[in-house]
């Protein structure tokens, strides 16, 4: 067992955070990283034990176009404010990982000056990849070389070059001895070479036997990466996904089937494969901000730390901010804040208290760190499974229905369970347990201790219960939780107002029996005597009845937004009916509207032959 087993991440964009300025003007240092030492208090008072910080060293502008892989940016301050920064966090017993932006550079990096300067002579001309002295750019360099993401602003590293290993690999070394870190989140993972990442995964052995290589990974199998080889872990983007629309789209068969999927990649084993969970960053838009219904932020986060994986939260959204990414600028996910704006956060705001119950509540129990994961119950709206350790069971159970659900599910070896979040206890009768999981909400049931006495309590806080239309903004502004103008919460079509899916005082029991296979888009609806079908939609906010039928004029668009499309015949085929072909020659099409299609892309496509994978591709595009 190492930390990073038991660990929960807090995420923090140090330049947004801070408010440092755009641009660097290369001038005098300024101590803005100091202003985070007051966040190191919070971070550990909502639950967490680990921090994720960075890019932090010496660029350009938004941190990831390197100029000095050995100085911290001196928008943030001096190598020395650093090294008293994780100082700090390590005696508050925060342990620090850093941002390696190892794929590239920035054009002021001394390797790409110097071919500017040299070009042909330049010691360093093959530090890059596919340097052409014979082409030109926007910069009118005089030559073309390789980039990433199509931005000549960060030229891509010739990882094959054993120089640009070497000197990679001791900048390393450099900052375990200088700051005394605890690992490496590695940027741009999916696109290094792998010999590249061995040596890196070679280095770190060195340092430590518990430093930590977590990569940015969004699509494939995650096993190329995770494994004894090459990195610990990797950015689980397939769990992301699914968690808001799968909430979004009343589809709890989504996010089932993503898990059990992921789970079996690491052999169902909980040792298998540990991802780094998260429900935003940086890079995506903010949760509160996804979620049709604002409700589920409290659903959505009992999975992400009860899941089998690391859980991460994104500075900010504890409050329950907005952020919604723009065209042109993540500005707006990266943002300055002031942590006196969110004093009594933790005790005020339901969505802190809800994310800081959960912190505790993940410390104190450790099956949900190393516990298998076995599915108890899946409707569309109800979802429960366990997490077993040394023949004891936690029992998890999330429902994104407006109105409250009644579950009897199979439970382990104690006579009874307490609900960690309101501290209810429960029975365990012939070998199940009767709960009941309020609308829009979810619950963690323990094996109850004699005399135990829970102090979260969340759900029945003063402060409202999270989850039963309890978030209490003011309608008149439309005031988020973190006490910061966001946009008013609004319902689903019809989700406020809709009536149970049984006559009243009948319980709607979600059984096993009752599942539909994993991975369907469509199920049945509990207690429909007419056995309707939904039909989830991506991004819908509200089912569509099976027998309705849209004119001519908004078909194409409802094909569009279902990820149908036309494959030869009058019925378009959604994603999961497309075959594997099928699939690639859909994401090379979407590909194609972004710019052209380098043969590395189709290699790409073309290696990736995982159906569940090809379809979360397909999806990510925009």
């Amino acid at each position: 067992m190492a930390w990073y087993d038991e660990a929960v991440f807090y995420h923090i964009y140090p330049l947004g955070l801070t408010g440092a300025p755009k641009e660097n003007p290369y001038g005098k240092p300024v101590s803005r990283l100091n202003t985070l030492l007051v966040w190191i208090a919070h971070i550990k008072e909502i639950g967490c034990n680990a921090l994720y910080i960075g890019p932090l060293f010496e660029s350009v502008g938004h941190g990831y176009e390197t100029t000095d892989y050995k100085k911290l940016d001196s928008r943030l301050g001096t190598n020395e404010d650093l090294t008293a920064f994780v100082e700090e966090c390590h005696r508050q017993g925060v342990r620090v990982i850093l941002d390696g932006v190892f794929n590239h550079t920035g054009r002021d990096f001394f390797a790409f000056a110097d071919i500017k300067r040299n070009r042909e002579r330049s010691a360093y001309k093959d530090w890059y990849c596919n340097v052409n002295f014979y082409g030109n750019n926007e910069y009118n360099d005089g030559f073309s070389y390789e980039n990433w993401g199509g931005y000549n602003l960060l030229a891509k590293l010739n990882q094959h070059n054993p120089a640009v290993r070497d000197y990679i690999c001791d900048v390393v070394r450099f900052w375990a001895a200088e700051f005394h870190i605890d690992g490496i989140r590695l940027d741009a993972a999916d696109v290094l070479d792998f010999e590249y990442m061995k040596a890196l995964r070679r280095t770190a052995g060195e340092i430590g036997p518990d430093f930590w290589l977590m990569g940015e990974v969004i699509h494939g199998d995650y096993t190329r990466w995770v494994n004894e080889g090459t990195l610990h872990s990797v950015t689980n983007y397939h769990l992301h996904k699914a968690l808001y629309s799968g909430h979004n789209d009343h589809n709890y068969f989504e996010i089932a089937h993503t898990v059990k999927r992921l789970y079996g990649m690491g052999g169902n084993r909980p040792d298998g494969l540990k991802l780094y969970n998260f429900v935003d960053n940086h890079d995506v838009e903010r949760i509160y901000t996804k979620l049709a219904c604002k409700e589920h932020y409290a659903p959505v986060h009992i999975l992400l730390y009860t899941l089998p994986g690391i859980p991460s939260v994104y500075y900010g959204s504890e409050f329950g901010i907005e952020g919604k990414k723009e065209r042109f600028s993540d500005a707006s996910l990266r943002p300055a804040l002031d942590l006196s704006d969110y004093a009594d956060a933790v005790e005020k705001n339901p969505c802190t208290r809800l994310v800081a119950a959960l912190g505790r509540i993940r410390q104190e129990t450790k099956a949900l760190s190393y516990g298998d994961y076995t599915e108890l119950a899946l409707t569309n709206r109800q979802y429960a499974f366990s997490r077993s350790l040394d023949g004891e069971s936690v029992i998890v159970a999330v429902n994104n229905d407006g109105s409250e659900a009644q579950l009897s599910l199979p439970a382990g070896g104690a006579s009874a369970y307490t609900e960690a979040l309101s501290g209810e206890t429960v029975p365990v009768q012939d070998g199940r347990i009767r709960i009941r999981v309020r609308g829009n909400s979810g619950g963690i049931w323990r094996p109850a201790k004699e005399g135990e006495k829970d102090e979260n309590s969340l759900l029945t806080s003063p402060h409202g219960m999270i989850g039963n239309r309890a978030f209490d903004l003011p309608e008149s502004r439309g005031q988020a939780p973190g006490g910061r103008e966001g946009r008013k919460p609004e319902a689903p079509a019809g989700q406020e107002d809709r009536k149970p899916d049984v006559p009243a005082g009948q319980e709607r029991m979600a059984e096993p029996e009752k599942r539909v296979p994993a991975g369907s888009r469509t199920a049945a609806r509990p207690g429909n005597a007419e056995k309707e079908k939904e039909t989830v939609a991506e991004g819908a906010q509200s089912a569509v009845k099976k027998d309705r039928r849209p004119d001519e004029g908004k078909k194409e668009t409802a094909d569009a937004q279902a990820g149908r499309r036309p494959t030869g015949g009058d019925h378009p085929k959604t994603y999961e009916e497309m075959d594997v072909a099928e699939l690639q020659e859909a994401i090379l099409e979407k590909m194609s509207k972004n710019g052209p299609i380098t043969e590395r892309m189709r290699r790409e496509v073309a290696e990736n032959v995982w159906h569940d994978s090809l379809v979360n591709w397909v999806k990510s595009f925009r």
